[in-house]
């Protein structure tokens, strides 16, 4: 081939990869930001990840998901004159009005209420106190090891702060709270005599939102913490001091699931394999996002050689994924059928039929 053809092929070569490179990554306007697929866990995106940093009313979260695990929804509140006279964003909160829980969650998590946090905290933990040492036992729970909460509003305080990566922890336990993500993901609401709107605009700007919440303080910067889902896979993206957070969400997002689709690799009751004749199900469903190339590695593993007699549905080992030499999963198999020992033959019937005769 003469050498300026092959110059220019090389050239074109060599700009097909820096397109393909663009169109894989993302680049955000935060100083710290992570992008984790819900389900697996896997990061997908991180940038300064484990940075400590304020977190503002992202706080809101644990707030959330402590109240709904220790309180009662239907619980009369009334309200202090500490929580009423609570600094910030508010649901705007009267020193001994009476509200239910779940209406003051609403104005948490919808409202961004620092009143809302404080009525709630000495409900529920009987003082602020006693709420943020849930708080923080709950961090410990979900292994945010850079965490720590000084208050269940987010008001800036030195003992107070977070970082990405614990912040994309907090927000896969809360996913898994439906009460949580109902309230996290109303747009709009009437409910206990007020009428509030969510102040994440994702919901309206990202197909397949789920909320969760938005955080502001001159200290912290913008903070954001969201979930959106396409095609049964659920993303988390985490941005912290970031002035163009709502495009940074969509951004990640349409990343996270063009580069990073999640890929099934066992569904409830597929079979996987046969061994003895016998099919062997998977016990639970399997997903894992894979990037473009990349691709799931399954192992058998048998509790013991398959002998008969065995029930239909009766658990004999596990299925192993993994990937470039690293498990990332396994389910449980069960028999699909019942695995029995060989039936007696013609002339084995006759000579019971015989011994029985002379019985």
């Amino acid at each position: 081939m003469p050498r300026h053809l092959r110059r220019a092929g090389a050239l074109l070569a060599l700009a097909a990869c820096l397109l393909a490179g663009r169109a894989r990554g993302v680049e955000t306007s935060a100083s710290a930001a992570l992008l984790m697929d819900a389900d697996s866990g896997r990061v997908l995106y991180e940038q300064n990840a484990h940075a400590r940093m304020l977190i503002a009313s992202t706080t809101k979260i644990m707030t959330a998901l402590v109240a709904i695990r220790d309180g009662c929804l239907s619980d009369t509140v009334r309200v202090s004159r500490e929580a009423a006279c609570t600094e910030g964003s508010a649901m705007y909160l009267k020193e001994g009005e009476e509200l239910t829980l779940e209406t003051l969650l609403y104005g948490l998590l919808l409202c961004s209420g620092n009143d809302a946090a404080v009525a709630v905290a000495e409900h529920v933990g009987g003082s602020v106190e006693g709420f943020v040492e849930r708080m923080n036992d709950t961090a410990l729970e979900l292994g945010m090891e850079d965490s720590s909460f000084a208050n269940p509003n987010g008001l800036d305080h030195e003992l107070h702060y977070s970082t990405a990566y614990d912040m994309a922890l907090l927000a896969r336990a809360a996913l898994e709270n439906e009460t949580l993500v109902r309230i996290a993901s109303t747009r709009s609401v009437t409910v206990g005599g007020r009428t509030m709107t969510n102040h994440n605009k994702l919901l309206s700007m990202q197909e397949g939102c789920l909320g969760l919440k938005t955080g502001y303080t001159r200290a912290a910067g913008r903070t954001l913490v969201s979930c959106a889902q396409q095609n049964g896979q659920r993303l988390i993206a985490v941005t912290l001091q970031d002035g163009n957070d709502w495009a940074d969400h969509q951004s990640l997002y349409a990343y996270g699931f063009a580069a990073y689709p999640a890929k099934r690799a066992a569904r409830l009751g597929q079979e996987l394999a046969r061994r003895e004749g016998v099919p062997l199900l998977a016990a639970d469903g399997f997903a894992w996002p894979l990037a473009e190339g990349e691709t799931l590695e399954t192992r058998l593993e048998l509790d013991r050689p398959l002998e008969a007699p065995l029930r239909a549905g009766t658990r004999v080992g596990e299925a192993i994924f993994s990937l470039n030499g690293e498990e990332v999963g396994r389910v449980g198999l069960l028999t699909g059928r019942d695995f029995t020992l060989p039936s007696a033959g013609p002339p084995a019937e006759a000579a019971l039929a015989t011994l029985r005769k002379y019985r």
